[in-house]
C-alpha cells in the first residue's frame, strides 16, 4: 500500500491543528470553521478509502488464501532504540480493529465539525468566543485518537494516549470562564493520570519479561520458541506464553507477573473508559459544550480502553484471571450507571451514565470471549457495539445539542412536548432511543444480542446480569424521551420565540446518524472483524431464543416507562415515595464524589498532608531556622572583635602574648 494515504490521514488534522491554533485568530470565524470541517472531510474520504481497500481489494497483503486478515505495517519507523531488542518505533498499523476505528473516528469528528458550525454559535448569527481555537482543539484530538488506533506498538500507544488526555482537557475546559467547567477539566485530568500510572507501569513490566513493545510480535501467530527462560527472539504470542508457564516463570505477590502487567494495562483502560471506580470524570465532563461530549465522550475517546483490550486480546486469552476481572469491573459498571441514569435530571447526564453503562457492555463482551465459545464471539460483538454504539450514541448527543441549543437549559423540567416544534430532533432522537434500547431492526439490536449471546456461552448469571441491564437501558432512555417530547404541553416562556429544529448544519448530521443507525446492524461485521483475524459468520451462531428474551424485556421496559412518562401522572412520585432510599442513592450517583471528597480532603489532606505540612513548618524549617539564628546571634557576638580600632587589635595582641606566656611558664614549670 502507498504510504502517503496513511501519512496524510495524520498529517492533514495536525496540520489544522497548528495553522488555527496560530493564525485561527487573524481569520473570521466562518473561515476558521469551514476550514477545520474541509481538513477533516478530506480525512474522513482518506481514511474511508484506506478502510475499504484494506477490507475489500482481497490484497495478498491484507489476507491469505484462507480468508485470514493480516496486520499490515505501512511504515514503522525507528524512533528511539535502547537496546537491540527493546526499540521504540513510530508507524501506522492496519488491521480489522484500526481500520474500523478509523471509519468510525473520522465520521464522529466530520459531523461534529459540520454540527459545530451551527451550534457554536447564537440565534442572533454571533459566534462563540474562541471559535477559532475551538476547531484547532477538535483537529488535535481527532489526530491525537487517529494515531492512538493505528500505533504499531504499545509504546506509541501511550504517547498519543496521553495526549488524547490533554486534548480532553483542553476541550471540556472550552468555556475557561466557568468554574465548573475548569473543575471537571482538571477533574477529568487528575483521575486519568492515575490511571494511565497504573497503564505506564504495565507496559514497563510487559515490555521487560516480552523484550518488545510491537504489537505484530505480542499478538501474532508465533514462529519462533525461547533465547533463554524470560525472553523470545520474536516477542510472539506462544513465546510469550512460553515464559510465563515455565517453572521459573516470574511471580509477584502469589500472581503471575503477565497478569499484573496485564491487569495494570487494564488500569489505564478503566480510567479512559470510566470504569468503576475510576469513572467519576466523565458525568462532570458534560461541562464542555455538547458537540465535545458526543466526539470524546460517546463515540471514540472513552472507547479507547476497550480498543485496548481488544488490540491486545491474544495476551489477554494466556490469563483468564485478568479476563475475569475485566468482566467483573464491566459488569458492576453497566449496572451502577443504568441505575444512576434512570433518576437524573439532566439529559446530557443520562446520556453521560448511558455511556459508561455502555462502555461497561463492551468491556464484559471482551472479557467472556474465549475462543470455545462461539469461536470467540464475544470479541467481535464488543467491537460490533462499538461500532454501533458511536453512531446511535453520537446521534443522542448531538440531538441533545439542539434542544439546548433550542431552549437553553440542560434540564429536562424545561423541554416537555417538543416533538410538535422540532419534528427533525424529535425523529432522529427516537431512532436514536430505539437503537440502544435494542429494538429489531435497529443496529443495537443486532451488536447487543451478540453481546448476550456470548454471556450465555459464558455463564448463564451474566447473561441474567446483563439482560437487566439491557432491560434498565431500554427504560431511561424512554424516560428521557418522553420527559423531553411528550409528558405535557410545552409552555413558551413569555418574550421568547417557539423552539424550532436547527440549522441543515446540524440538522443533517442528525439525519445521516440517524440512518446509519438504522441499517448499521445489517453489516456482515463478523466477516470484517474477528479477534484471529479469521472470517466470522455471527448469524450461524445467532440464538433467535436469547433474541426473542431481550426484545421482550426491552419492549416491556418500554411500555413501563410508556406508562410512566407518556403523559403527566404522579406515578413517578409514587414510586420516589415507595423506595426513597433507593432513589435517593441513585440521584446522588451512589455518593462516589462525596466519597472521593472525604477520602481527599479528610483523609489525604486534613489526615495526612496537614501533618506533614505541620512537621515541614515546624521541624523541619524550624530547624533550619534555628542554624540561621545561633549563625546570627555568634556574629553579633564576634562583630565587636573586627571593630576596625588599632588600639584594641593592640590590646587583644598584648592579652593574647600575656596569656601565651603565662601558659608556656606554667608547662615548664
Amino acid at each position: 500500500m502507498d504510504i502517503t494515504i496513511p501519512i496524510l490521514i495524520l498529517a492533514i488534522p495536525l496540520f489544522m491543528f497548528i495553522f488555527l491554533g496560530l493564525l485561527g485568530g487573524k481569520m473570521s470565524h466562518k473561515l476558521a470553521g469551514t476550514l477545520g470541517t474541509l481538513g477533516m472531510g478530506v480525512t474522513l474520504v482518506l481514511a474511508y478509502t484506506t478502510a475499504f481497500t484494506y477490507f475489500f481489494s482481497g490484497s495478498a497483503d491484507f489476507i491469505t488464501a484462507g480468508g485470514d486478515r493480516l496486520q499490515y505495517l505501512v511504515f514503522n519507523q525507528t524512533w528511539l532504540a535502547f537496546t537491540k531488542s527493546l526499540v521504540i518505533k513510530l508507524g501506522f498499523l492496519l488491521d480489522p480493529i484500526s481500520a474500523m476505528m478509523l471509519v468510525v473516528i473520522t465520521t464522529i469528528s466530520f459531523m461534529v465539525h459540520l454540527y459545530s458550525l451551527g451550534y457554536m454559535r447564537d440565534h442572533h448569527g454571533v459566534y462563540e468566543r474562541g471559535f477559532q481555537r475551538f476547531y484547532a482543539f477538535l483537529s488535535l484530538f481527532s489526530f491525537s485518537m487517529l494515531g492512538l488506533v493505528v500505533a504499531t506498538n504499545i509504546f506509541q500507544m501511550y504517547i498519543f494516549w496521553e495526549l488524547v488526555g490533554a486534548s480532553s482537557y483542553l476541550l471540556i475546559g472550552f468555556y475557561y470562564i466557568k468554574p465548573s467547567a475548569v473543575s471537571a477539566s482538571k477533574k477529568a485530568f487528575i483521575v486519568t493520570r492515575f490511571a494511565d500510572l497504573g497503564f505506564l507501569i504495565g507496559i514497563l513490566v510487559l515490555s521487560f519479561y516480552t523484550g518488545t513493545f510491537d504489537f505484530t510480535q505480542l499478538t501474532s501467530v508465533p514462529v519462533e520458541g525461547l533465547n533463554d527462560v524470560y525472553r523470545v527472539s520474536e516477542g510472539t504470542a506462544e513465546g510469550i506464553l512460553n515464559i510465563f508457564q515455565t517453572s521459573a516463570a516470574p511471580v509477584f505477590m502469589g500472581g503471575s507477573v503477565l497478569t499484573w502487567a496485564l491487569v495494570l494495562i487494564f488500569m489505564g483502560g478503566m480510567g479512559k473508559s470510566a470504569m468503576l471506580p475510576l469513572h467519576i470524570w466523565l458525568p462532570d465532563a458534560m461541562e464542555g459544550p455538547t458537540p465535545v461530549s458526543a466526539l470524546i465522550h460517546a463515540a471514540t475517546m472513552v472507547v479507547a480502553g476497550v480498543y485496548l483490550v481488544a488490540r491486545l486480546f491474544p495476551l489477554y486469552l494466556m490469563e483468564e484471571t485478568a479476563l475475569e476481572i475485566i468482566t467483573v469491573v464491566g459488569a458492576l459498571t453497566a449496572f451502577y450507571a443504568a441505575m444512576v441514569a434512570c433518576t437524573q435530571v439532566d439529559i446530557k447526564r443520562v446520556l453521560a451514565f448511558s455511556t459508561i453503562s455502555q462502555i461497561a457492555f463492551m468491556m464484559v463482551s471482551l472479557g467472556v470471549a474465549r475462543p470455545e465459545i462461539h469461536e470467540g464471539l464475544g470479541y467481535m460483538a464488543s467491537m460490533f457495539h462499538l461500532f454501533t454504539h458511536a453512531m446511535f450514541k453520537a446521534l443522542l448527543f448531538l440531538g441533545a445539542g439542539a434542544l439546548i441549543h433550542a431552549i437553553g437549559s440542560n434540564d429536562y423540567t424545561a423541554m416537555h412536548g417538543l416533538r410538535k416544534y422540532m419534528p427533525i430532533t424529535h425523529w432522529t432522537f427516537l431512532i436514536g432511543c430505539l437503537a440502544i434500547a435494542g429494538i429489531i431492526p435497529f443496529s443495537g439490536f443486532f451488536s447487543k444480542d451478540e453481546i448476550l449471546s456470548a454471556c450465555v456461552g459464558y455463564d448463564w448469571v451474566a447473561y441474567a446480569w446483563m439482560s437487566m441491564v439491557a432491560g434498565l437501558t431500554a427504560f431511561y432512555m424512554f424516560r428521557l424521551y418522553y420527559l423531553i417530547f411528550w409528558w405535557k404541553e410545552h409552555k413558551i416562556p413569555e418574550g421568547h420565540h417557539a423552539p424550532h429544529d436547527q440549522p441543515w448544519t446540524m440538522s443533517l448530521p442528525l439525519i445521516i446518524l440517524a440512518a446509519i443507525s438504522c441499517v448499521a446492524g445489517f453489516i456482515p461485521f463478523g466477516k470484517l472483524v474477528s479477534w484471529n483475524g479469521e472470517p466470522y459468520d455471527f448469524m450461524a451462531h445467532f440464538d433467535w431464543s436469547v433474541a426473542g428474551v431481550s426484545l421482550t424485556v426491552a419492549v416491556l421496559a418500554i411500555a413501563l416507562a410508556t406508562v410512566m412518562y407518556r403523559k403527566e401522572n404522579n406515578l413517578p412520585e409514587k414510586f420516589k415515595a415507595a423506595v426513597p432510599a433507593l432513589w435517593r442513592w441513585c440521584y446522588h450517583r451512589f455518593y462516589w464524589d462525596e466519597l472521593y471528597m472525604f477520602i481527599t480532603h479528610k483523609i489525604i489532606f486534613n489526615g495526612i498532608c496537614r501533618p506533614i505540612a505541620w512537621f515541614d513548618r515546624h521541624i523541619i524549617d524550624g530547624t533550619m531556622d534555628s542554624f540561621a539564628t545561633i549563625t546570627n546571634k555568634a556574629s553579633e557576638l564576634i562583630r565587636p572583635l573586627q571593630s576596625g580600632q588599632i588600639q584594641f587589635y593592640v590590646w587583644i595582641y598584648l592579652i593574647g602574648a600575656l596569656l601565651l606566656g603565662t601558659i608556656t611558664a606554667i608547662c615548664l614549670i
